[in-house]
């Protein structure tokens, strides 16, 4: 495998096309022994999927999640609205959206997650499984970072934003391969 930094020269349709066989072919992606300069994660990295704490439980988010996830942030659009990282005030719609809608968007989020685009965590009540909250992983618009760290919960349990938000920073920089992250001004 060639050593961080090395380059080396692979296009990025023959790279595409290698691991798009590869995962065609096994039921999860392959190591790939190139890195192509406009990836999220490295070729081969197999991403988290749990950060547990006693106050909160995180797992990929998807379809299984649609109606908890649906009701946690319909309740909460203000509230969300106002957290860090959300202030450009496309999310969430002020006027919701339906069942379908939502679930298209989690379909989305697990679709993002298993191609390595982006990964979106259901925050989780350790009791009762209950959503409480959502956390995003995406690459940056800006070039001054690897990836954009995004996270909300419920109105009803605002009093988890920061603990979520710190423990979100530490998993993100003991887990996750980027160096340059933006926390939204957290």
């Amino acid at each position: 495998m060639p050593s961080p930094g090395s380059a080396v020269k692979v296009t990025v349709a023959n790279l595409t096309a290698s691991i798009q066989s590869r995962m065609h072919n096994a039921k999860r992606p392959a190591s790939v022994l190139a890195m192509a300069s406009n990836t999220f994660v490295p070729p081969g990295f197999n991403p988290p999927t749990s950060l547990v704490t006693d106050r909160f439980r995180l797992e990929p988010l998807g379809p299984q999640h649609n109606e908890a996830d649906h009701a946690a942030w319909m309740s909460s659009i203000e509230h969300i609205r106002a957290t860090p990282g959300f202030p450009d005030g496309n999310w969430p719609p002020l006027d919701g959206m339906s069942l379908e809608e939502n679930l298209s968007d989690l379909r989305r989020h697990a679709d993002d997650f298993a191609k390595g685009t982006g990964f979106t965590f259901t925050v989780l009540d350790p009791v009762d499984d209950d959503v409480i909250g959502c956390v995003y992983l995406y690459p940056s618009t800006s070039e001054d970072y690897d990836v954009t760290v995004q996270s909300w919960v419920r109105a009803d349990r605002a009093a988890l934003d920061q603990p979520l938000a710190a423990a979100v920073a530490d998993w993100v920089a003991t887990a996750w391969p980027w160096e340059r992250v933006d926390r939204c001004g957290r």
